[in-house]
């Protein structure tokens, strides 16, 4: 049904992904139904490390019964829940769960520590927590205690706490801890009324009801919590399924090797096993390559058509940072992935907007993030004029379409900040499109570095940097100067028991890159300053070597 790639060639950065295929007007739960109605046997859900399986028809059950319970707790259509915890079997259970219920499901990363947990629960006033005990060393029930020292004395499970007044409930999914509740007592606390009440609720929800949000990981400032509708993930997980050919093949199974707190795991994990009927297979709680790789082994059963979902694989979607041309080939040849398809989004678009087809050839694999979404438009703007630049010229990518996020929560001057008045998104990167309508990403248009007039994107220079073979990683950035404004600073990690000095690094970019995009300062580190997700704190890493450089 798509054939986008056939489109006539651009003539501006511009792309519309029309297609004759309509969105789908349906809620999680809806999506849902039908699929047990289809395959009730088929797996939905494969947990390796806690040896958990579930049919679609068993996995629905479970479901209900939480959405039960939930309504009979307390909880009402509208209220906030937040899950903290690794990839385990109630995450995707109380996804489906809350979503149900009418309930807004809160993605709390597994690796807040107290304030993050703190303001972010208090920023969307969540009613309940749901968390293992520990993880790792995270010890989730510890931390609440500490904000909420009033938990220990709750009566009954219901907390009155003064630094979370609206919390009422944390359910702890592995063991009994004093003043919070077990699962089990959410899965017994659901009676025939409960029941009656959570199928009179189904009429009441409507597919642009807000149904999720997920905590942006600002590189800069406090974490928004980016709100999110049915209409906005069903789709985005129909449409990318679509893409990859799920709808043309027997049976799928995907390897989720993202964490489901992130948009990426939660959408193209969750919602596409409930929108496609795919089995979802989750190698471990946290990210381990070896699981990652004995799950792909195991679980193939003979069938050739297992996908792999893995941050930045036989056929593998890849998004989270650019990555580097090197690298793609690297994993293409060494793991033997026979398609892989990069893709790009932003939690705030649900998340995919860009993403290729399986069979495109692999000068588009390598160098773009492929072609625009369906019933999704696209423009290249200058971030001066905000007028559209001419085809294959950079400046800042915008978005719209039913993709586009309800808002922030509780944040409408942040939310008018990047959604204009006629509803274009600002993504903050910056991008160009070639004549077929694939995209590359440069970079962030924060990191741009201008220098004496030049606008650089450090993405290009670090691409490059990857090609010496001393170079582990790089990461570019701007540092101040008198004379141009900006001067760029390569800070490397090279590759252990190498030594390269500055002079090296430079004489390795003479002759192949623009002058001026020479890194007039080459800086070797151990290490990167990284947000809770793991992305590079490029404003951090700036002052470090201005400070360094005595700027």
């Amino acid at each position: 049904s798509e054939s986008e790639s056939d489109t006539p060639s651009l003539t501006t950065s511009y792309v519309n992904g029309t297609s004759s295929t309509p969105l789908l007007p349906l809620t999680m739960s809806q999506c849902l139904d039908a699929t047990v109605q289809r395959w009730p046997d088929r797996e939905a859900l494969v947990l390796q490390q806690d040896g958990i399986r579930k049919t679609f028809a068993q996995f629905q059950r479970d479901v209900d019964q939480v959405a039960a319970g939930l309504l009979a707790l307390g909880l009402e259509k509208g209220d906030r829940l937040g899950i903290w915890g690794p990839n385990i079997y109630e995450w995707i259970l109380f996804q489906f769960a809350t979503a149900k219920a009418g309930i807004i499901m809160v993605s709390l990363n597994p690796a807040y520590q107290l304030n993050e947990v703190e303001f972010t629960l208090q920023k969307v006033t969540c009613k309940a927590v749901l968390c293992p005990t520990s993880f790792k060393t995270q010890n989730y029930c510890e931390m609440l205690r500490e904000i909420c020292p009033e938990i220990s004395t709750a009566a009954g499970g219901l907390i009155q706490s003064s630094r979370l007044p609206d919390l009422r409930m944390v359910i702890v999914t592995d063991s009994r801890q004093p003043g919070m509740l077990h699962i089990d007592d959410v899965l017994q606390a659901g009676e025939s009324r409960h029941v009656k009440e959570l199928q009179e609720l189904q009429s009441k929800l409507t597919a642009g009801d807000p149904i999720n949000i997920q905590f942006t990981s600002g590189t800069t400032g406090k974490p928004k919590g980016a709100t999110l509708s049915h209409l906005n993930i069903v789709n985005n997980a129909y449409f990318v399924g679509l893409r990859m050919g799920f709808d043309k093949r027997p049976e799928v199974r995907v390897c989720l090797s993202v964490p489901m707190y992130h948009c990426f795991g939660s959408v193209l994990g969750g919602l596409c096993m409930a929108v496609h009927g795919v089995t979802l297979v989750f190698p471990s709680p946290g990210f381990d390559g070896r699981r990652s790789l004995e799950a792909i082994q195991n679980e193939k059963y003979g069938t050739p058509h297992l996908f792999n979902i893995s941050p930045s694989g036989r056929r593998s979607v890849m998004a989270g940072s650019p990555c580097p041309p090197a690298i793609m080939r690297k994993i293409k040849t060494v793991m033997k992935f026979e398609e892989m398809t990069i893709g790009y989004g932003t939690t705030e678009n649900s998340p995919v907007t860009f993403l290729g087809f399986p069979n495109d050839n692999e000068e588009l694999k390598v160098n773009t993030v492929g072609c625009i979404m369906p019933h999704t438009e696209a423009k290249v703007v200058d971030p001066a004029t905000g007028e559209t630049v001419p085809l294959g010229a950079s400046g800042e990518l915008l978005i719209r379409g039913p993709c586009v996020m309800l808002g922030y929560w509780d944040e409408p001057q942040k939310t008018r900040d990047v959604i204009s008045q006629d509803l274009w998104y600002s993504t903050g990167d910056t991008a160009s499109l070639n004549d077929l309508g694939y995209c590359r990403i440069e970079g962030r248009m924060k990191d741009m570095i201008i220098r004496g007039g030049e606008n650089i994107y450090p993405a290009e220079i670090e691409e490059f940097l990857y090609k010496h073979p001393k170079v582990q990683e790089v990461q570019v950035v701007g540092v101040k100067d008198e004379r141009l404004g900006e001067q760029v600073c390569a800070c490397i990690r090279l590759k252990d028991g190498q030594t390269s000095s500055t002079e090296e690094i430079r004489a390795f970019c003479k002759g192949q890159i623009s002058h001026f995009k020479i890194p007039q300062y080459v800086m070797f580190v151990d290490s990167y300053p990284l947000t809770v997700s793991g992305k590079i704190k490029k404003n951090e890493l700036k002052e470090a070597m201005e400070k360094k450089l005595g700027l």
